[in-house]
């Protein structure tokens, strides 16, 4: 029992100390955190998604950032921490309930923090919807396998609130409950209807529809991947490779259970990996929709190789976790010295953030309380660091160009041409106190200045400064 006991302490220890890693990158904003985090600040400004701001996610996806107040920092990475933490411990619950075994559940959770923290920091740092979605994904299953479907129907609404993927999730539910599917529809029906009755009381409905299925699916259909194939086995593989030790134990997992289990985690594996597929864009964060079905059959695919090869197991296992975590681990201690040296890391993956602080540091030099601000481009960190919102439905370039932030630096070919003339229209309307372009330096073709009905309303503003990557104008 002591030895059990202070086995338990080491795991949950090093699950701590991993979720801890995320803190090195406390003074940095990554793509798509920094969206939610502005949709936050939008809220705490009074302001209603979808009828007052324009946001393409589903609600809870900001809600979150209500608990931390929309802040950067400290707070957005213990929340992050804190995050993870949950998410190890919903794996450890599920692997010891499917396995019915202790050190299932410990090897789910340490595989959950490793590879939450040990890829590329663009797909595991930040939570944005597919990262989001662990918790409840977790969760939906635990309750299923506990032959809960009320709570299995209640978590897997939740996860839809975060990330419209997660029907995949409702149906292995579904599949794991298949006897009692009624009560698993009650609960997934009873979050969404009082997602829905907030969404009419409030007058968000139609800019809901608009904003997150309208523009979802336009956005799903116009991939700017040219060659889909080519593009999805190559990522698929790279993916692979840094989740090896993850991949190896799911196969001999699979290999060595009864069948009754094997179909089960295959049709939990086909279907999260359908989601992984959608849009053909094979985006590496879209890949932690995996993580759940392949750490719970690796979970059990590395006890029973452990059991049988001992000493030959970890050193496969130590072998495989070792290629991730040199290959990603230096740029933690990296940002750890930067940080302790007060220095902006030399890194190119961060150089629009870092652009984006000294742009909202001018600005905050300048800006009077109640200011308002409006972006040119995708530049959601300049909210969050300047706690500014903007004045109109529009915050960003996006529903304005019709040209989707994952291309407009190199393309100007609009997905949604008719609807983003409409909102140009609606757009110069409005009179925000400043305006930074944070687009036309990058790709002067899609400048605010080429939409002739914007022209009259830019003559409204002077240049007073300037960025690398950023031109900042004030109303006069």
């Amino acid at each position: 029992m002591e030895a059990s006991a202070s086995t338990g302490k080491a795991v949950w220890f090093i699950v701590v100390a991993f979720a801890c890693f995320r803190f090195c990158h406390v003074r940095l904003l990554w793509a798509d955190e920094d969206y939610h985090l502005a949709a936050a600040v939008h809220i705490l400004n009074g302001k209603i998604p979808y009828r007052d701001f324009w946001y393409d996610k589903p609600p809870l996806c900001a809600a979150l950032y209500l608990l931390i107040d929309g802040y950067s920092g400290w707070p957005l990475r213990i929340l992050d921490a804190g995050y993870v933490i949950i998410a190890c411990y919903l794996a450890y619950a599920l692997a010891r309930k499917w396995w019915d075994g202790k050190f299932e559940g410990s090897i789910a959770a340490l595989l959950v923090a490793f590879f939450t923290t040990f890829y590329l920091p663009s797909a595991v740092i930040p939570f944005a919807a597919d990262a989001l979605m662990l918790v409840p994904h977790f969760a939906a299953v635990y309750f299923a396998v506990r032959q809960r479907p009320f709570w299995a129907g209640f978590w897997s609404a939740i996860a839809l609130l975060i990330n419209t993927k997660a029907i995949f999730v409702l149906a292995i539910c579904a599949i794991l409950l298949i006897g009692q599917l009624p009560l698993l529809a009650l609960g997934f029906a009873l979050p969404l209807s009082a997602g829905v009755v907030a969404a009419l009381l409030s007058g968000a409905w139609a800019g809901y529809w608009e904003q997150v299925w309208r523009w979802g699916f336009i956005y799903a259909e116009g991939s700017p991947v040219l060659d889909p194939i080519a593009t999805g086995v190559t990522r698929i593989l790279h993916w692979i490779g840094f989740h090896g030790a993850l991949a190896l134990g799911a196969i001999y997992g699979l290999a060595h259970i009864s069948r009754n289990q094997r179909h089960k985690l295959l049709a939990w594996i086909v279907l999260s990996f359908i989601a992984v597929c959608l849009g053909t864009r094979f985006a590496p964060h879209y890949f932690l929709q995996l993580l759940p079905p392949l750490v719970i059959a690796a979970s059990r695919g590395i006890v029973l190789a452990l059991e049988r090869y001992h000493t030959r197991a970890a050193a496969v296992l130590a072998a495989l976790l070792l290629v991730p975590f040199i290959r990603f681990g230096p740029r933690y201690v990296r940002l750890a010295f930067d940080n302790f040296a007060h220095r902006d890391p030399d890194w190119s993956d961060v150089v629009m953030d870092l652009d984006s602080q000294r742009a909202a540091a001018q600005l905050r030099s300048l800006a009077a309380p109640g200011d308002s601000l409006f972006v040119w481009g995708y530049r959601p960190d300049l909210y969050v660091y300047t706690r500014m919102s903007s004045d109109s439905l529009f915050w960003d370039s996006q529903p304005l160009t019709g040209v989707p932030a994952d291309r407009h630096l190199r393309t100007t070919a609009p997905i949604y041409g008719g609807p983003a003339a409409a909102n140009r229209s609606e757009l110069i309307r409005s009179h925000p106190t400043w305006i930074i372009d944070g687009l036309s330096l990058l790709n002067p073709k899609l400048a605010p200045g080429g939409y002739p009905e914007l022209r009259p309303w830019l003559a409204q503003y002077k240049l007073i400064g300037r960025t690398k990557l950023c031109l900042i104008y004030r109303r006069m």
